[in-house]
């Protein structure tokens, strides 16, 4: 019998967060203040974040100490299963052999809490009543509106009108765990206002959401924002996934040759493939990491680098980040994920220095992987997590044609139970091919008034 699941026990869960930065050669640039346009230091974050997580965003450190508290909390769902995915090899006739990291098993059915509840954990340590976040596809808000349930912290959800609309009963499990969740853009704030005048039918988008959640975060003072995404404290956290993912794959005797997650603001990405780029760095091992993002938010593959918000109004500091530029608004294909206008800083600063790759799919080929891959394997993807499969697909299919053998890792990030509305549009044909023209994207990055990267 084929020994398809690779697990550890819960001894084994890591004691460490690892922090790429004190690997990197070059160091991100620093984010600048969004009115001065100047370097800004640790206490410009202050009225956002609890100190924990500013000294985790700044820290130059290799490892950070995962708290007890937050390891007893994680196991719970963690570590996680690493499967060999016989199945989708034998489908794709490949002579690769795949494997995928599984984090759908995690109470909100994703990667995100491994984020969520060391933030929240962090917060409720400095006595704070109230998280605000944003939220796209649900993914990230269901997992702070477990972890804040967990902390008996306040949740408050901005979640991309779409997202709200197709999805409710992403919504429903976020009020399960007791969170208020708002369609963005809201009335409940003035840059909800401000957008909803100047287009009441707009469709949203997670700039947008960040833009009300942290205004909702900043003139509140017992209220704090976390974030899901994008910034190096929440891939710091993430990085549990590729720990567990390495000592899995020695227990087996493999390694991979190629690494693959999706990739919308980093964290899925930096969650599996930065503890494997610690083996190139650390190692001389010349692993391929590549980020998987939709072709209709192509930051990676199209955008430009150069510093830009975070959100749509300007409320954030200033990032030095491949970008679409913040008043892009995704095309309402369907109400997936990925759809963020950014990269976060480290990714793209890895990128820039060509230490990683990055791909792009189409929305038809991305499902058309996640039935593969669910009529082979079993378990039904998040339609973010397709992206990866799409790419790993690619990459076996090339080994087929060049009749060579490599190993593939991707991250199946979450499952797909409560995006059966994408699935069903899919199979109804109501889904269509898109892709952004070279007009659209040269048009939004046009309106950026933001600093040039020399």
């Amino acid at each position: 019998m084929k020994n398809r699941k690779i697990t550890l026990s819960e001894q084994e869960i890591p004691e460490k967060w690892y922090n790429i930065i004190a690997d990197m050669p070059n160091k991100p640039l620093p984010p600048l203040h969004p009115e001065t346009k100047e370097p800004i230091g640790p206490e410009a974050l202050a009225p956002l974040f609890p100190m924990e997580l500013i000294k985790q965003e700044v820290t130059t450190d290799k490892w950070v100490e995962i708290p007890d508290e937050v390891r007893n909390i994680y196991s719970i769902w963690r570590p996680t299963p690493l499967y060999r995915a016989y199945g989708l090899e034998k489908a794709l006739d490949t002579p690769a052999k795949i494997y995928y990291k599984y984090e759908g098993v995690s109470p909100a059915g994703s990667h995100k809490p491994n984020t969520s509840v060391p933030q929240a954990y962090y917060n409720k340590q400095e006595g704070i009543k109230r998280i605000t976040t944003e939220t796209g596809a649900g993914q990230w808000g269901s997992a702070l509106a477990f972890a804040c349930n967990h902390f008996d912290i306040e949740c408050e959800v901005y979640m991309v009108k779409l997202s709200y609309q197709h999805k409710p009963y992403r919504k429903v499990m976020m009020n399960t765990w007791g969170a208020n969740v708002f369609p963005s853009p809201s009335e409940a704030t003035e840059a909800g206002r401000k957008i909803l005048a100047k287009d009441p039918n707009t469709t949203g988008s997670l700039g947008i959401a960040i833009s009300e959640a942290v205004e909702r975060a900043a003139t509140n003072e017992d209220t704090k924002y976390a974030l899901g995404s994008v910034l190096n404290h929440v891939k710091l956290h993430q990085t549990i996934i590729g720990q567990e993912a390495v000592a899995q794959m020695e227990k087996v005797g493999d390694m991979p040759d190629i690494v693959i997650a999706p990739f919308g603001g980093g964290s899925n990405f930096a969650g599996l493939a930065f503890p494997f780029l610690r083996l190139n760095f650390d190692e001389g091992k010349n692993i391929r990491c590549i980020a998987s993002e939709p072709t209709s938010c192509p930051k990676l593959t199209r955008g430009v680098f150069r510093y830009d918000y975070g959100d749509t109004v300007g409320m954030t500091p200033l990032l030095p980040m491949y970008t679409l530029g913040h008043n892009f608004v995704p095309a309402p294909i369907h109400a997936g994920g990925l759809r963020y206008h950014g990269a976060g800083v480290i990714v793209s600063q890895l990128l820039k220095d060509k230490l990683i790759e990055a791909s792009a799919h189409d929305n038809i080929e991305v499902f058309e992987a996640g039935v593969t891959f669910a009529r082979s394997e079993g378990i039904i993807p998040a339609p973010e997590a397709t992206h990866g499969i799409a790419t790993a697909i690619a990459e076996a299919q090339k080994c087929k044609e060049e009749g060579i053998s490599k190993t593939i890792l991707f991250n199946l990030c979450g499952h797909g139970n409560f995006d059966m509305k994408a699935y069903e549009d899919y199979f109804a044909g109501n889904i269509v091919k898109h892709e952004l023209t070279s007009e659209e994207i040269n048009r939004s990055i046009a309106e950026l008034d933001t600093p040039e990267i020399k």
